[in-house]
């Protein structure tokens, strides 16, 4: 099925040669205390009306300490409920829900709920995982979950974009007529496969509706021309030459004085940079042919609601949403 020309969420995020910027949440990270996670809404509806592409939510069922910070409080598909009846424009973005640790029926019903409470603007990414202490929690292997993570991608694809599918998997079986509900409101939900998932790159070519990479290096030209060098190799492998679009994603420490030098913090992890390096950094990445940067500020020492308010005056307008089918009203 081609995303092309029919999906709200997918169009308005991605599209040949072009660039968009979406804004990754948490904006501040958990310190201990629930009450001192309040007032991102604000700031998201700011991102939701000014262009921003896309709203990021992340999949960590557990807070473990070895990572340094928890990742995301809130489980995913509760957060994605709330953003759909908050916004209206950006697309509602996963990076990523881990597929190897939930049952696929209830990973393609909670994903076709989603498309359709928020109109058609759920874009779904799709990891098999790299926290292994979640894994024994769930009773699941870790070394192995490259196969596992294969056959939750076929059976979530299977039962969400067939009628009364009929389904033989080590995950499960379907048989009889029943049948999962809702279905997505254009068919599919997109998938972007993230990393490798501990997949070879010709199985993600040919399976994912686009890719989800890490951009490696940001301070010097190698690592733009790196990230693109891999974008082009995997591009060459998808079949019949379809458009699958390749997403990144950085986090950074916004500063006022817009000339400030871009310059790598905690080994590259994030990015200090003044709007002029920001946006030199991006036109690269989309001359490399990225075509969407999910930027997070939460790492930040300024106030996030400053840097988004910042981002959405200084840098969404060179990298603007693009046009695409209005997100359906839901009809019930």
């Amino acid at each position: 099925m081609d995303l092309t020309d029919e999906h709200p969420g997918f169009l308005r995020m991605f599209t040949p040669g072009k660039l968009t910027v979406g804004l990754f949440l948490p904006l501040w990270p958990y310190t201990g205390d629930m009450k001192r996670m309040a007032g991102q809404g604000d700031a998201v509806r700011l991102a939701d009306r000014s262009g921003f592409a896309a709203i990021w939510v992340r999949d960590v069922p557990l807070s473990d300490p070895s990572f340094g910070d928890v990742g995301q409080v809130f489980d995913p598909w509760t957060y994605l409920t709330w953003l759909a009846a908050h916004t209206s424009n950006a697309s509602l973005a996963a990076g990523s829900v881990v597929f190897t640790l939930r049952h696929p029926i209830d990973l393609a019903k909670q994903a076709a709920s989603i498309d359709q409470l928020s109109g058609g603007r759920l874009v779904l990414g799709a990891a098999s995982g790299d926290r292994p202490a979640e894994f024994p929690a769930y009773g699941i292997d870790f070394p192995t979950r490259g196969e596992r993570y294969r056959q939750a991608v076929e059976m979530f694809r299977t039962v969400l974009e067939s009628e009364r599918p009929t389904v033989a998997s080590p995950l499960g079986r379907l048989s009889g007529g029943v049948d999962v509900l809702p279905k997505p409101v254009s068919g599919r939900v997109p998938l972007l496969v993230t990393g490798s998932s501990q997949q070879d790159p010709e199985w993600i070519a040919e399976h994912a509706d686009g890719w989800l990479t890490y951009p490696g290096a940001m301070v010097d030209a190698a690592g733009p021309r790196a990230l693109g060098e891999n974008a082009a190799a995997w591009r060459k492998l998808i079949p019949s030459g379809r458009f699958k679009p390749v997403a990144t994603n950085a986090w950074i420490d916004l500063v006022e004085d817009r000339r400030h030098e871009r310059t790598a913090l905690r080994a590259g992890f994030i990015l200090r940079t003044g709007t002029d390096g920001l946006l030199e950094l991006l036109g690269r990445w989309q001359d490399a042919g990225i075509n969407h940067v999910a930027l997070g500020v939460q790492h930040g020492q300024r106030p996030a609601a400053e840097v988004v308010a910042q981002l959405a005056e200084e840098v969404v307008p060179h990298f603007p949403a693009l046009a695409g089918p209005t997100p359906q009203e839901p009809t019930w």
